[in-house]
């Protein structure tokens, strides 16, 4: 199990979306994959939850968090080699390991939260909560977006994780996003 939540080596720079549901996360992915001309790895929790929704109307349980994680990993994984010099990750371990604390009191099982805090990132982007909240089969957090927010912020804080607050509509986002990558790069 171990092996499968491991990050494979690279020298690409990795970017990760961070952040509460529904603050635009996914839609940043592809934009900026595609301005990068790259692949953009997406969160594999939500294929995986949707499913389990649609077959046996039930949402997450502590007992997927494994599986949501292994099958994040293999997504990274497997996108790793196939990106130029940027991955962009619409989502990381750790914020698996953010949505096991806030759902699950607190707990969050040994073995992903060694990946979550092991596997490593050039920057996070955390998305700010000052886009509409949209519903959807999953999301259910619409009046504790303020919450959330606060504790992804704290979480890479705590962490020491290098991260920027993005704001405001998609173009103002992209654009700052693209300033910090593009500083990567040239670094």
């Amino acid at each position: 199990m171990e092996e499968k939540l491991k990050q494979e080596p690279s020298d690409i720079i990795k970017i990760v979306l961070f952040g509460p549901e529904s603050t635009g996360k996914t839609t940043l992915s592809e934009q900026l994959a595609r301005h990068y001309n790259t692949v953009w790895v997406p969160e594999y929790a939500r294929e995986y939850l949707q499913e389990k929704w649609n077959n046996e109307r039930k949402t997450c349980e502590p007992k997927d968090l494994l599986p949501i994680a292994v099958g994040q990993m293999n997504l990274e994984n497997e996108l790793t080699s196939k990106a130029t010099d940027v991955l962009i990750c619409d989502t990381d371990l750790l914020e698996t390991k953010v949505y096991s604390e806030a759902y699950y009191i607190g707990n969050c099982d040994p073995i992903l939260e060694k990946y979550a805090l092991e596997n490593t990132y050039n920057l996070y982007f955390l998305t700010y909560i000052d886009i509409p909240w949209e519903a959807d089969d999953l999301r259910d957090k619409p009046n504790e977006r303020e919450q959330m927010f606060s504790y992804f912020k704290q979480t890479l804080e705590k962490y020491g994780r290098k991260f920027v607050i993005l704001k405001g509509d998609k173009r103002t986002r992209l654009k700052t996003a693209v300033e910090h990558i593009d500083n990567l790069l040239q670094s």
